[in-house]
Order: structure tokens, then sequence, then C-alpha cells
């Protein structure tokens, strides 16, 4: 049904005003209806930089080793970077970083005598899976509030492998002049130094 506008007199003008045959609701629900979002299933695969290729030199720009050099190892899946220090070097271990927090230099190291399945091992997810620790409520936890926290020390796996890593780069690095010193350095930028400028 159409409705049917109706004229009426307001002082000397006329206008006419539309008759609404919906009428408002008497009650409304107490509670808002939940409107599930839409989540985006299909993962989209992320092309890396071209720089960022194994084997170059990357410096750290955010996480607990900001500042730090360290080598690219591996590009993973969206947008994650596996890197290391050397460990031996300037104390980074190898470890998963995001793309977007790193800029690449110009320099690269030769990944030749690197055991790429033992990169290959590494990179998997299940190797930098986070351990359940078993928590036990009791009189010797109330009382161990203060104390500090003992340091959670490696797995004799993880520091294996750290070491074959380690040991692979370093004969390699060791054949540069300087790199190993370069590498353990840490990167800042002092008062007037322009970064759009320089050259990585």
């Amino acid at each position: 049904m159409s409705a049917t506008p109706q004229k009426k007199t307001f002082g000397k003008s006329t206008r006419e005003v539309p008759h609404h045959t919906q009428k408002a609701k008497k009650w409304y629900p107490a509670e808002d209806e939940v409107q599930h979002k839409k989540v985006r299933k299909s993962i989209r695969t992320s092309t890396p930089r071209s720089t960022l290729t194994p084997g170059a030199v990357l410096i750290l720009l955010a996480g607990r080793f900001r500042g730090k050099r360290v080598i690219l190892l591996k590009n993973l899946d969206q947008g994650v970077l596996l890197v290391t220090g050397p460990f031996k070097v300037n104390g980074v271990p190898l470890r998963r970083v995001n793309a977007r927090y790193v800029i690449a230099t110009s320099l690269k190291v030769d990944l030749a005598g690197l055991d790429s399945k033992k990169v290959d091992e590494v990179a998997g997810e299940k190797y930098f899976a986070r351990e359940k620790s078993d928590k036990k409520k009791g009189e010797a936890e109330f009382f161990k509030q203060g104390e500090k926290p003992e340091k959670k020390k490696p797995s004799s796996s993880r520091a294996a492998d750290q070491k074959a890593v380690d040991k692979a780069l370093l004969s390699t690095i060791k054949k540069e002049p300087m790199l190993i010193s370069y590498l353990a350095s840490s990167f800042s930028l002092r008062k007037g130094d322009r970064p759009h400028e320089m050259k990585w």
C-alpha cells in the first residue's frame, strides 16, 4: 500500500504531510544481537623485499636485540625472517623476526657452508613453540613469590643447533677482515644523522 499524503494548514501556509503506515515497535530486545565478525580464512602470501635475500646482513629495529646486526638465513611465511647473530659474535640466537622491523644492508655473507637441512629443521613452527610450564600451587610456591625467578636455560638440542649454525657461518666470516667486529658492533643514530641519505 502506498502512503497517501494529507494536507494540513499551519497558519497561512499549507503543506502535505505524508501518512506513515508502519508504526513504531512497542518493544525492543533487552540485549543486542551479537553479530559475528567475518574472518578472512584465506592467508595472503607475502612477497619479501628484493633486498631480503638469504645471507644479507640486517639491522634489527625493534625487540630485545634492537640495534644488533644479524645474518638472514631464510624467508618464512607471512613476512617472517629466520636470523642469527651468530650467537658467538653478538649474542643473538636463532630467532624469527618480522620483516617490517629490519633494515637490509648491502653486505652479504656466503651461506655455502651452511647445511640447508639444518636450516629447514630450525625454521619449523614446532621448533619455536613455547613449552608449557607446570606451575604447582602450594605453600612453597607462595613463599617463592618475592624471590627472583630462575633463568630459563636453552635445551641441549637448541644449543647444539646453534653451535652447528655458528660454526658454518664463522668459517666464512673469518675470511673477511673486520667482518666480525662489524657484526659485533651495535647500530645507533647520532644527532645530525640523516637515515634517508645513508647508503645501507
